[in-house]
């Protein structure tokens, strides 16, 4: 019998842009009750006003005392995603410390910190959020490269330690989201453009689909301990 999300309760750290935003509008379709957060405050309403049936909370996933408070003021989550992450990437010798520092804060520890302190339904799960450049690194981006490899370790570990609940991680590789934005917008489209060139698939990904691989994870209850990776062919390219 297969699993539905219907009237389950989802949080998605980092749910008001990006992938995150389409999981949570996914799983409200699919008729869950969803928690988007996010340290924005201007983001989380403007998410919420297009997905009007989403709970919305400020918070800094870097906070484990924030995230730790959050958990305890709420019964058990059936599933928990973490999307959120604070980043620029560049070579290493090219960036401050302290930048780098704080990247990992946000996509690593703050994984950290959700799987530390979150409370989850037995059978429920645990879904993160790595990337590509996890198996694939490049020193343009490298400690992503290395933050990326981290996550996908410590799903497969969290996996054995939090059992009934299913970890699980989703490693995209190249997507069309907001996060892009940064750049001027003739860079970004060439820079997409390039991408979906040397992919076997000829394009980039969308949220969407990231997405409905995260609901899978939701959704498959023999489904844990698994690196999902959704690039497009770019590992292999």
């Amino acid at each position: 019998m297969g699993r539905s999300l219907e009237d389950k309760t989802v949080a998605v750290f980092g749910g008001s842009s990006g992938i995150g935003f389409a999981v949570a509008g996914q799983a409200l379709a699919a008729g869950a009750r969803v928690t988007i957060l996010s340290r924005d405050p201007a983001r989380l309403a403007a998410a919420s006003s297009r997905l009007d049936r989403a709970d919305t909370f400020a918070l800094d996933v870097r906070d484990a005392a924030a995230v730790a408070a959050f958990f305890a003021a709420r019964p058990a989550f059936d599933h928990v995603v973490v999307s959120a992450a604070q980043l620029s990437v560049g070579p290493l010798r090219q960036r401050r410390l302290e930048d780098e520092r704080a990247a990992v804060d946000s996509k690593f520890w703050g994984a950290v910190h959700v799987a530390h302190a979150a409370s989850i339904t037995a059978g429920g799960s645990l879904t993160l959020v790595s990337g590509m450049l996890g198996v694939r690194p490049s020193g343009k981006a490298t400690v992503l490269s290395a933050v990326n490899a981290a996550l996908d370790t410590l799903a497969c570990a969290l996996a054995s330690e939090l059992a009934p609940v299913r970890v699980n991680c989703v490693a995209p590789g190249r997507i069309d989201t907001e996060w892009w934005d940064y750049l001027p917008s003739g860079q970004r489209d060439a820079l997409l453009e390039r991408t979906a060139e040397a992919l076997p698939v000829g394009r980039v990904g969308q949220p969407q689909e990231i997405a409905a691989t995260i609901v899978h994870c939701m959704l498959n209850g023999f489904l844990t301990g698994s690196v999902l990776s959704v690039d497009g062919g770019g590992s292999i390219a």
